[in-house]
């Protein structure tokens, strides 16, 4: 990896900084006029042009020069080509400045970094399919007519562009997309509609991102059956290098070029057969989604869910931390508690003379309280005493209700337990109820993420049932019937390990 020249970004910290980018931003601005130099005149117009209204003399813009050109971001020349009329209009107009590489290189940095700042990433299918129309292009003119040298440039060009394009939002989405899961802070409502917009987002996006994937791969395959090293060749004949441009620059030049190929293979058509990065965008996408499903559910639960004490002996505390004054405090701790003066202070022994009024209560003996003082203010309740209900038969349903339950249960494990790894097509027709569990199973499973054998595990809430889902080795369809509809999906291999299930299901899994 190539170092970074020292204090190429020197001038971006510091008192004068926003100066000095002020003097690097008018050079870029005559840049793009095509004036390659400007004199202390022609730069004070330009600082004006980018927005520098501050007081700015000669010496002062001198003094700023003499920095960048300290830091080798300026360069300065004599010019020999203008008329002088007078002394003072040599010593203004001889001096001509310049940007040097370096400089032209600092202020690219600046401006790529405040527009990755200013930028958001996005999953665009547009540009998939513009990746693919390219590679088709690249294809005809290759195998059609004879077509100039300067096309197939253009056309590999675009493609490279494409592919920045892919490369950079995905990265600066998927960065977005990881802040955005670990946001738990923000207001609930905006926080739900952002998330719940960007499932959708997500959802849409991977819709046929397969088809395309593979109409990409095939595009680099047919174009590799015409030589990458024919189509780089045309491609450097049609850029038109300059003159001056040696064999080591053209080297420099191709080498680049087949770079840019083995990316795009990297991210579409692995060389080595590993997995194409492409596909890592559609696992990092599902997991995403499960997730953010996962944090609105549990949104929606705590709405709700009736608060716990604990949350309110908190907000509790931080009211009693926030109330002015003391006498607050005292209306905060009645409101909340209920307490106030002793109701059964005036309860008297049943002989007031045995103990005297002047009696400390901590010396006098206890006084009985009916507890119905504090709800009701009466010291005894005088009434029939309540029936007692007879429960027996809600019990007995109850009990009935419960058996039943774990006898429903028990069927659906045992209708479930594969006994071994079979396909999902094994469970050809299944109720609706174990149809629903056996889902809750496959959910659970595609939720986590794959071990180094590549199936995905994952167990019930309980822990007594195990699944472990591998992709299949071909691209079979399961079909499922239930009284209720026909699922279905790809044919996974299942196994699934129920607690006291007494068969298993026989299925050859190749």
């Amino acid at each position: 990896m190539e170092r970074i020249p020292p204090q190429l970004f020197s001038f971006s910290v510091g008192e004068n900084s926003e100066l000095y980018i002020a003097i690097l931003h008018a050079f870029a601005e005559a840049n793009e006029r095509l004036e390659t130099s400007l004199s202390l005149d022609g730069l004070h117009e330009r600082l004006r042009t980018v927005g520098w209204f501050g007081a700015l003399d000669d010496a002062d813009l001198t003094r700023a020069l003499a920095s960048l050109r300290d830091w080798r971001l300026v360069d300065v020349i004599q010019s020999q080509t203008e008329n002088y009329r007078t002394a003072e209009e040599y010593e203004r107009r001889n001096l001509q400045y310049s940007l040097t590489k370096r400089g032209e290189a600092a202020f690219a940095g600046v401006q790529h970094a405040l527009t990755v700042l200013a930028s958001s990433g996005a999953l665009q299918t547009a540009v998939l399919d513009a990746i693919a129309d390219r590679l088709g292009e690249l294809h005809r003119l290759l195998t059609g007519l004879p077509v100039s040298d300067r096309k197939i440039y253009t056309a590999l060009t675009e493609l490279e562009t494409h592919l920045d394009a892919l490369r950079t939002n995905t990265k600066q989405f998927n960065g977005e997309l990881q802040r955005l899961l670990r946001t738990e802070n923000a207001d609930h409502s905006t926080f739900r509609e952002v998330k719940s917009a960007t499932v959708a987002y997500l959802e849409e996006f991977l819709t046929n991102l397969d088809q395309r994937t593979e109409a990409i791969a095939a595009g680099i395959t047919r174009v590799e059956a015409h030589g990458t090293a024919q189509l780089h060749q045309r491609a450097l004949a049609g850029a038109e290098l300059p003159p001056s441009t040696g064999d080591a620059a053209k080297a420099d030049w191709l080498a680049h070029r087949r770079s840019r190929w083995a990316g795009l293979r990297a991210w579409f058509l692995p060389a080595d057969g590993t997995q194409p990065r492409v596909a890592d965008l559609h696992r990092v996408a599902r997991r995403a989604i499960v997730t953010l499903l996962q944090v609105l559910d549990r949104i929606s639960e705590s709405r709700l869910r009736a608060t716990s004490a604990v949350a309110d002996f908190r907000a509790l505390a931080r009211w009693f931390a926030q109330a002015p004054t003391e006498h607050d405090l005292h209306r905060l701790y009645s409101a909340a508690f209920g307490l106030g003066s002793a109701r059964h202070a005036h309860l008297g022994h049943p002989d007031p003379e045995l103990v005297s009024a002047s009696t400390a209560w901590d010396e006098a003996p206890p006084v009985p309280v009916s507890p119905l003082l504090r709800t009701a203010g009466r010291t005894e309740k005088i009434a029939r005493t309540g029936r007692v209900p007879d429960v027996s038969a809600i019990k007995r349903e109850r009990a009935e209700r419960a058996r039943a339950q774990r006898a429903e249960l028990q069927r659906a494990w045992q209708e479930l337990d594969t006994g071994g790894t079979v396909r999902l097509s094994a469970f050809a027709e299944l109720d609706y109820a174990t149809f629903e569990r056996l889902l809750d199973l496959l959910g659970r499973a595609l939720a986590t993420a794959p071990d180094s054998s590549g199936a995905r595990r994952a167990t019930t809430a309980d822990g007594r049932v195990e699944i472990a889902l591998s992709p299949p080795r071909d691209s079979a369809t399961a079909t499922v019937r239930t009284p209720r509809g026909i699922f279905r999906g790809p044919d996974y291999l299942v196994t699934i390990t129920a607690p006291g299930a007494g068969r298993g299901r026989e299925e050859e899994t190749a």
